[in-house]
């Protein structure tokens, strides 16, 4: 039988793994490893380049989340029933500023792994990375937080998916490439997606509260509409690129990933609880990560047979 202090600690432990929102934390792993492959398929890679970008991800992208957590409380966003939060605020009694200052310490340790991965590669990439820092702080921090804009898509998107793959690739590689590029879209029209199911999801508590993300400007209807021509268009386009040789025909493995997008609009649809939505949102995250381990795993291929 488990004792009390171990009942606790387990407790606690499972307070703090909450707040880092796990269920999200594909939008960060994912392109690593995606922009990875793709410089290693051209030739070498460096292991603890690989490990150090993907620990600073996914730091900034936990830390992204702990500031949202904390923005959300303190403007009265969020209470005891919000639904898709961590909850260790209002729920579990972490102090606010506990929450922020973990938040801090994180981009902190992400800044000291910056600084080993552009001293091995360039210095170039603290530029990229402290601009997707910032953008990672004011998406609710500020006068004008873009979580309360219909730009949240947008940024999410583009810094979580083209800007991180290009960045895994150009420290490995030490070039940029226009293929890579041009693969990142589809990934980045992904974690655009996420974002956007989670606004879907919480449409009506962010209305309350003054905010006029992209869902809400359209509707819940249009809104999902638009999650499933996102999907249609990363599918797509993932198959013109195969046609135009940028991806291997292996690369097509990832429209495995199909039904997953179809679970995930048709969860959607004729919903409007929030809680009734949670399983549509996780399986907008799911598709992200099945459709990039299966992209992975095509382009690992393509170099085995080459």
């Amino acid at each position: 039988m488990m004792q009390p202090q171990t009942r606790l600690a387990s407790a606690r432990a499972g307070v703090w793994w909450r707040m880092t929102r796990p269920h999200t934390l594909t939008a960060s792993v994912v392109p690593v490893v995606l922009g990875t492959a793709l410089a290693a398929a051209g030739g070498d890679w460096s292991v603890p380049l690989f490990l150090a970008m993907l620990a600073a991800s996914v730091l900034i992208q936990t830390a992204t989340n702990m500031f949202n957590e904390y923005y959300d409380y303190v403007k009265g966003l969020d209470n005891e029933h919000s639904v898709g939060i961590g909850g260790t605020i209002v729920r579990d009694g972490v102090r606010p500023k506990t929450v922020r200052n973990l938040a801090f310490l994180f981009y902190a340790v992400s800044v000291l792994l910056g600084v080993y991965i552009c001293m091995e590669s360039s210095w170039w990439v603290a530029a990229a990375g402290a601009v997707s820092m910032a953008v990672g702080y004011f998406y609710t921090a500020g006068p004008l937080p873009i979580s309360y804009t219909p730009f949240g898509e947008l940024f999410a998107g583009f810094f979580m998916g083209p800007v991180i793959i290009m960045i895994a690739s150009f420290i490995q590689t030490g070039a940029l490439s226009m293929d890579h590029f041009l693969i990142s879209i589809a990934p980045g029209l992904l974690i655009a997606a996420i974002n956007l199911a989670n606004n879907i999801r919480d449409l009506d508590g962010d209305k309350a509260g003054g905010r006029r993300t992209l869902a809400i400007l359209l509707g819940r209807p249009r809104a999902v509409r638009l999650l499933e021509a996102t999907f249609a268009a990363a599918f797509a386009w993932t198959a013109l690129l195969a046609a135009l040789n940028v991806l291997t025909p292996w690369a097509l493995l990832a429209l495995l990933a199909i039904p997953k997008a179809v679970q995930a609009v048709r969860r959607f649809r004729g919903k409007t609880a929030a809680a009734e939505m949670m399983p549509a949102m996780k399986a907008t995250a799911q598709l992200n990560t099945v459709y990039g381990l299966l992209l992975c795993a095509g382009i690992a291929l393509s170099a085995v047979f080459s």
